[in-house]
C-alpha cells in the first residue's frame, strides 16, 4: 500500500499497458493521483506486483502478460471490467525496441516482432476496450508514440517506423471512434527510463545539453500529458499527436 494519502475516487477507470515501470508507471501515478482506478499490465509478474503496491493496491490491479498476446489482451480488459465495472481510458504504452543498427541489415522477423508489440497490440487493446465499454459509454485513448515516429531515427529505424504507424493508427481510430471516444497520441523525446538507457547512459549531461530545456524527460512529464488528454480539459481534442520533447525539435536544421 502506498503511504501517500490518495484523493477521492473520480469514478473513472484506466487500463495502461506496459506500466510496471518507466513511462507507463509515470502515467499510472498521474491518473491515480487524481482519483482514477487503474489496471496496469506488464510482462514481469513480480515487477507488476511491486508496482501495484507502490501505486496503491486498493485502487490498482495488475495483469501480467505479453502485450501482443491476444489472450492477454482479452484477460486484461476482462479483469478491469470485473474489478471496476468500466474502462474509460486506454493508454497503449507497451513497446519494444530489441535492435540497434541500420534497417538495411534488419532481420525481418525482428521487424515483425516490433510491429506486433508496438502497433498490432495497440489496435487489439483499442478494439477490446471499445467493445467492452467505450462504444456505448465513451472515453479516451492515448497512444504512446515517439519523436522517432515523426523524423528519421538512425539505428532505431524499426522502432521509428512502428511509432509512425502508431501515429497513423491514432488518426484512424480517432476518425472511426468519434464522437464517443477521443483518440490522441504522445510523442516523447528521450525519457529517463530503463527502456531508453542506451540513448543516454554514461553521457547524460552531454545528451541533455542538446535540449533547449536543459534536461532529459522523466516519466512524470509524460504522465502529465496523458492526464490532460484523458481529462475534460481536452474534450475538443482528438486525432492529435502531442510532441513532448524538451524543445529538441527547435534545433532541427541548426548547425
Amino acid at each position: 500500500m502506498t503511504s501517500v494519502e490518495l484523493p477521492e475516487l473520480s469514478g473513472k477507470v484506466a487500463l495502461i499497458t506496459g506500466a510496471s515501470r518507466g513511462i507507463g508507471h509515470g502515467i499510472a501515478e498521474a491518473l491515480v493521483a487524481r482519483g482514477d482506478r487503474v489496471c496496469i499490465t506488464g510482462r514481469n509478474e513480480d515487477a507488476l506486483k511491486e508496482a501495484v503496491e507502490q501505486l496503491g493496491a486498493d485502487r490498482v490491479i495488475g495483469v501480467a502478460g505479453k502485450a501482443h498476446d491476444e489472450a492477454h489482451q482479452a484477460l486484461a480488459v476482462e479483469r478491469a471490467m470485473e474489478a471496476f465495472g468500466r474502462v474509460d481510458f486506454l493508454v497503449n504504452n507497451a513497446g519494444t525496441n530489441p535492435v540497434f543498427g541500420p534497417i538495411a541489415d534488419l532481420d525481418l522477423n525482428v521487424a515483425r516482432k516490433v510491429f506486433e508489440t508496438n502497433v498490432v497490440s495497440a489496435l487489439g487493446f483499442a478494439q477490446r476496450t471499445w467493445h467492452a465499454w467505450q462504444k456505448d459509454n465513451g472515453g479516451a485513448i492515448v497512444n504512446i508514440a515517439s519523436v522517432a515516429g515523426v523524423s528519421a531515427s538512425p539505428f532505431i529505424g524499426a522502432y521509428g517506423i512502428s511509432k509512425a504507424a502508431m501515429i497513423n493508427l491514432t488518426l484512424q481510430l480517432a476518425h472511426e471512434y468519434a464522437p464517443k471516444v477521443r483518440v490522441n497520441a504522445i510523442a516523447p523525446a528521450v525519457v529517463k527510463t530503463r527502456f531508453a538507457q542506451a540513448l543516454y547512459e554514461g553521457r547524460e549531461a552531454e545528451a541533455a545539453a542538446a535540449y533547449p530545456l536543459g534536461r532529459l524527460g522523466v516519466p512524470s512529464d509524460i504522465g502529465g500529458a496523458a492526464a490532460f488528454l484523458t481529462s475534460e480539459q481536452s474534450d475538443w481534442v482528438t486525432g492529435q499527436t502531442l510532441v513532448v520533447d524538451g524543445g529538441i525539435f527547435l534545433n532541427a536544421g541548426v548547425g
